[in-house]
């Protein structure tokens, strides 16, 4: 019985019609991306036909996030500074969290502060792409989300069983979902056939050290999640701090000072993220 009852919330979740669609262009992008003939400029056109897109997309990438603030002018500037992944990450955030109602509060904020993170324990790690990363951290719960929009009232009950019983949400979930955040985001990246990387993140971020690609995502995700929850930035869902994966911190080559200095930099990076607002998505 609790497998039917696992079995039918999946379904729930998963049911395509009512899923946040991601914007046409996507697909479009996408195509050209994969067409070694087509050029940055012809991608940026392409996304370009979007204005309001346009528009979220360059106040996101311009935002202290990814380290280039009120640099990039347009979305050639964009994909030649971050790459077309980074701003297909942008692109699902925008939509993604567009969806969201009044009773997610705190979780954009939460994500946000995760991307700022990620980009951080990145750049300590001497990751050469710390945006790619910047990335997962901001994908990291989308599970939460579309699982909240899929299902009304879900939110209410986990928040209602996380206070009662003093658990995590994520333990919140498990109990009245037979699974958690985690599992439908590996769901929603095969779904939306998102970069392995990515998926990855999404996938493992609590066990980092099982993701079978790239754990080196994962485990900055992980991280990131430990350390801007740490710092109460936000609202993942519940109040408490997950426990911290060591063998995460060792895969990435940061001992205990390391990471005391990452969060030293990231409360004062904080401090920029949390005077700059996303107009759209909040």
């Amino acid at each position: 019985m609790a497998e039917d009852l696992r079995t039918q919330r999946k379904g729930q979740i998963l049911a395509v019609k009512d899923l946040p669609t991601l914007p046409p262009v996507l697909d479009q992008v996408s195509r050209l991306v994969e067409d070694p003939d087509s050029s940055t400029d012809q991608i940026a056109k392409v996304i370009g036909m979007d204005q309001v897109l346009s528009a979220k997309i360059l106040k996101m990438v311009n935002s202290p996030i990814y380290g280039f603030p009120g640099r990039i002018s347009s979305i050639q500037h964009a994909l030649v500074l971050l790459g077309f992944n980074v701003i297909r990450g942008v692109i699902i955030s925008t939509s993604v969290f567009d969806v969201m109602n009044t009773s997610m509060a705190g979780l954009w904020e939460h994500s946000i502060g995760a991307a700022t993170a990620a980009r951080t324990i990145a750049e300590r790690a001497g990751f050469k792409e710390p945006e790619e990363f910047a990335v997962a951290g901001l994908l990291h719960d989308l599970g939460k989300v579309v699982a909240a929009v899929q299902m009304q009232g879900l939110r209410e009950e986990l928040g209602a069983l996380v206070d009662r019983e003093d658990l995590t949400y994520f333990e919140a979930e498990r109990r009245v979902l037979g699974f958690s955040h985690d599992m439908i985001g590996s769901w929603l990246a095969g779904h939306w056939n998102l970069p392995v990387n990515i998926k990855d993140a999404l996938s493992h971020h609590h066990k980092p050290l099982l993701a079978r690609f790239y754990p080196q995502y994962a485990s900055v995700a992980h991280v990131a999640d430990f350390c801007v929850r740490l710092l109460e930035f936000g609202d993942g869902g519940d109040q408490g701090v997950p426990r911290l994966d060591k063998g995460a911190l060792k895969l990435l080559g940061i001992d205990g000072r390391g990471l005391l200095a990452c969060v030293q930099e990231l409360d004062n990076r904080l401090v920029d993220v949390a005077g700059f607002t996303f107009g759209g998505t909040a």
